[in-house]
């Protein structure tokens, strides 16, 4: 994981001004708000874990509010030192699982570089227990999202579901995808990409 951030910190030491401030992937953030939460991955843990509460319990809503106010806070500069600060640490938010923190840092990864037009390959040595425990985890809702759907990885012997729908791709490709990613599905292929599609709105 430690290699991962490091990679991800030399790709955004590369980044233009206007790129910082462009549309991620993830829907409302910007690549920098994205970075903002990325420093925030072992920190702030009590607060975030107060403001869920208070929210509800609606994480995504609280993550999103507390990197838009961090990407406010820090310059781009700070907040690739920052990132790179805590490349080493091994802590992870409560209740999180062992491989959360490298599926968090592998598709956040591509939510920065794929809409940059930037290439930041995903080794699959890597991506494959990350997509493994993405299908294993209730967080990510992925056997939910994909019920009735057959995914089968074609540069590693992987297949999550069984369903009559049928998608193939890469590894990388298929972990986007079950983390909500519609960019993957244009290198994807099957009969079921249509409906993915349309599931993931």
């Amino acid at each position: 994981m430690e290699a991962e951030r490091l990679s991800l910190a030399g790709l955004l030491g590369t980044l233009t001004g206007d790129e910082w401030e462009a549309p991620s992937l993830c829907p409302g953030w910007s690549v920098r708000d994205v970075v903002a939460h990325l420093t925030l991955a072992d920190r702030e843990f009590t607060r975030t874990a107060l403001r869920v509460l208070r929210a509800r319990g609606d994480f995504d809503r609280v993550t999103g509010e507390m990197a838009r106010e961090r990407a406010l806070e820090y310059s781009p500069a700070e907040l690739v030192a920052q990132f790179r600060e805590t490349a080493g640490r091994p802590r992870r938010f409560p209740m999180s699982g062992s491989l959360d923190p490298l599926t968090d840092i592998l598709v956040h990864a591509q939510d920065i570089a794929r809409p940059l037009g930037r290439d930041h390959p995903m080794r699959l040595d890597r991506a494959l227990p990350a997509l493994r425990h993405v299908w294993k985890s209730a967080f990510y809702g992925t056997r939910k999202r994909f019920t009735g759907f057959r995914l089968t990885a074609t540069d590693a012997a992987w297949t999550g579901g069984d369903g009559p729908l049928t998608i193939r791709g890469p590894v990388a490709g298929l972990l986007l995808l079950s983390t909500g990613r519609r960019a993957a599905l244009p290198g994807l292929t099957g009969d079921g990409v249509r409906e993915a599609a349309a599931r993931l709105g």
